[in-house]
């Protein structure tokens, strides 16, 4: 049995909301493994991450926004 096969047969044996999480987990490497889909996510996540901190740190996050877009580190 090859590992393709014994995955499946293990997934099948899952309830439907384990199956649900394999299947995103599933979605969540192909996205790692894609080089322009994990820097879209990398970058969404960022942005989730300043807009849950609120406006109270904004000027330096700004900051430190515009120091990394300078060095390269993100884009425009």
């Amino acid at each position: 049995m090859t590992t393709l096969e014994a995955t499946i047969a293990r997934i099948r044996t899952l309830p439907d909301p384990l199956v649900q999480e394999v299947g995103d987990y599933v979605d969540f490497l192909v996205t790692r493994h894609s080089a322009n889909r994990w820097e879209a996510w990398q970058g969404f996540e960022e942005s989730v991450q300043l807009a849950e901190r609120g406006l109270d740190h904004y000027l330096a996050d700004l900051v430190s926004y515009e120091d990394r877009l300078a060095r390269g580190d993100v884009r425009w």
